[in-house]
């Protein structure tokens, strides 16, 4: 009878959660990979404007034309980073891959269940429901490219610089509840972002700069050592950059 695997990741994919799934392998070894469907752009915008309503979704929406305008030089940084710190972007060859429609259909809950993990590592997934979060008894572990409480959502590397909050530059390894970014803390890292960076490689920035709290993390999933803790912060849940405001904290801090 097979051995049940240790670790089982969740993600819809993208460089980032490859960046951290490929250092867990190099630690651990090999383990399966549950990847989900990502939703649609037309999902995401309507489920936003019911949020936070039309004029605000407008104005995120138009944000993303010079926010694109700012991309160029920013392919050259992130190959740097890439090269300079050995970041792996993309699935390894002979990865095991589980195609789900989503990590809160039947199908994921019953891989979880047949793969029996001793803990979950989540990157880059819609928001887990209660109903897959007790199909197992093991912990679902979640890597944030933010600083929680404060920065939980999207973007909290861009939003703590746009903010004028440097310290909170970072990003955030805890445990999964039914709400965003809302789950106890296991550990967090500090960073700093350097003169070329922009909104499109702060991602990566503290990709490379984190991937040793996850580790951690899961090294202490498994050991039976993991010890969630808060942090006294302000709580705040971020979506995106609207156009007034990326274009203030561009000219007026220079983040962009």
């Amino acid at each position: 009878m097979a051995t049940a695997p240790k670790i089982v990741a969740l993600t819809a994919g993208g460089p980032h959660a490859w960046i951290m799934i490929n250092t867990l392998r190099e630690r651990f070894g090999d383990f399966p990979v549950i990847r989900e469907e990502g939703e649609s752009q037309s999902t995401l915008w309507r489920r936003r404007r019911k949020l936070l309503g039309p004029l605000t979704v407008a104005s995120m929406q138009a944000a993303r034309i010079p926010i694109k305008l700012t991309s160029q030089g920013s392919q050259d940084t992130i190959a740097r980073l890439i090269a300079r710190e050995k970041l792996e972007p993309e699935p390894r060859s002979g990865t095991n891959l589980i195609e789900v429609p989503s990590v809160n259909s039947d199908q994921c809950r019953a891989a979880l269940k047949s793969l029996d993990p001793k803990a979950v590592f989540v990157v880059s997934t819609r928001m887990i429901s209660k109903k897959t979060l007790a199909s197992i008894d093991a912990p679902f572990i979640n890597y944030h490219s933010g600083i929680n409480p404060a920065y939980r959502g999207m973007f909290g590397g861009y939003f703590a610089l746009a903010n004028g909050e440097p310290e909170h530059f970072g990003a955030t390894v805890h445990l999964v509840d039914q709400g965003v970014d809302t789950g106890d803390i296991l550990y967090q890292s500090r960073l700093r972002p350097e003169p070329e960076d922009n909104f499109h490689t702060y991602l990566w920035r503290m990709a490379a700069g984190s991937r040793d709290i996850v580790v951690r993390a899961m090294e202490d999933a498994l050991t039976g050592s993991l010890r969630p803790h808060k942090v006294d912060l302000p709580s705040k849940q971020y979506f995106a950059p609207t156009l007034g405001g990326y274009l203030w904290s561009g000219f007026s801090r220079g983040v962009w």
